[in-house]
């Protein structure tokens, strides 16, 4: 979607135009174009550490492990089980992605 406003701002559309097109705000367009002109095409690839941190990660493995162990019949307590170890805090749905991503890699 970068290039493509870069491109059409190029052959003359209003940025308000590019962003309809490119479902970017008319501001976001002027700003990748700014970037894109200050440092060319590598201006427009992401740059690291420009994404959320993931709230549980391989080191949270063990522990979730632990809490399924003590309560395989509700997820709810394995959860809180877990909070309690690791000091952090997870919503269900994330909880239950982690828990479905360990099991695809047990599977595999």
């Amino acid at each position: 979607m970068r290039c493509r406003a870069i491109l059409l701002k190029a052959i003359g559309f209003t940025s308000k135009k590019v962003g309809e097109q490119t479902e970017m705000t008319h501001i976001s367009v002027n700003s990748w174009v700014k970037r894109f002109e200050a440092e060319g095409i590598h201006g427009l690839e992401t740059r690291p550490g420009r994404v959320r941190k993931p709230i549980m990660d391989c080191t949270d493995e063990k522990k979730v492990r632990r809490a399924i162990e003590n309560d395989r019949q509700s997820m709810k307590k394995a959860k809180e089980a877990w909070q309690q170890a690791s000091g952090k805090e997870a919503s269900d749905s994330t909880f239950r992605a982690f828990l479905s991503a360990l099991a695809r890699d047990i599977d595999v």
